[in-house]
């Protein structure tokens, strides 16, 4: 098999969550370009709905389940239907997350009042927690019960963050426990699923020009601004640029591959030299 072949998923198939717009979308995309059979999970069922018509129309095998990972239920009925549809469950990316509660600190250089740990809503809490960690926990779990039941293996990529390592004061609170959480996490259960030769890895964005904390990298000049200018490569990431990295951690070129938390974030980790 050569280098490139190793990145061929035809045969596979791909669960995606979060997968009706931003990182999710993106890691969908990949997988069906590289010829894997796609499910995209979202609880948006309309942007969900939109998504697959077209990837369905460009020729690519996709479905859709309109899901909140969240509902266990309903995402052990969404595996299932998944592995009916398409024989295997191969390669899972729980990416489904978001936080739109404020930090402590704002862009223009105030503290936020709503955003310290005395004045933090409790409930803005649980739902970061619910939905970035246990949301996560509940994914893996249903694709793990997938694939051990193959008994072929496979590749769990969970989307974390470089918040799980560094503390950014404009980030709402809960958000950063719970992608630390999740770093953890893949590294215990990389340790674990080593025996059954299910990889576990996360991919740890910085900024990208997605929906999350209210899209206003999307819609504000002047908030995309100020991010551009923290980044040590001096510009915010669009969604194509982490294709890459999720075809190898999904494929076979990554086969060797298991607990690794890698940052994608233009350097921001290093700190701003501005």
């Amino acid at each position: 098999m050569t280098t490139l072949e190793k990145f061929d998923l035809t045969g596979r198939s791909a669960f995606v969550t979060g997968a009706a717009s931003g990182l999710g979308l993106a890691y969908a995309e990949a997988m069906a370009e590289a010829g894997a059979k796609v499910t995209l999970a979202d609880r948006d069922a309309d942007a969900l709905a939109r998504e697959v018509t077209r990837l369905d129309d460009e020729g690519f095998t996709v479905r859709a389940a309109p899901l909140d990972i969240t509902d266990r239920p309903a995402l052990t009925a969404a595996v299932d239907a998944h592995v009916a549809a398409y024989g295997s469950f191969d390669i899972l990316f729980a990416n489904a997350g978001g936080d739109s509660s404020p930090g402590f600190w704002n862009p223009e250089g105030h503290r936020n009042p709503d955003g310290q740990v005395d004045t933090l809503d409790p409930e803005a809490w649980d739902r970061s927690i619910a939905i970035n960690l246990t949301g996560t926990f509940n994914s893996i779990r249903e694709a793990v019960r997938a694939m051990k039941a193959a008994g072929r293996g496979g590749s769990i990529i969970c989307t974390s963050s470089n918040a799980a390592v560094v503390n950014e004061p404009i980030v709402g609170l809960p958000y950063m426990p719970a992608k630390a959480g999740v770093k953890h996490m893949v590294e215990h259960l990389a340790l674990e699923l080593a025996e059954f030769r299910i990889r576990v890895n996360a991919i740890a964005p910085g900024p990208f020009v997605t929906n999350i904390g209210g899209g206003w990298l999307k819609k504000d000049p002047t908030v995309r601004a100020k991010w551009d200018s923290l980044v040590p490569l001096g510009r915010v990431a669009e969604t194509d640029q982490v294709k890459p990295l999720a075809l190898y951690l999904a494929s076979d070129a990554s086969d060797y591959m298991t607990g690794a938390h890698l940052m994608i974030d233009g350097g921001m980790a290093l700190g701003s030299f501005k």
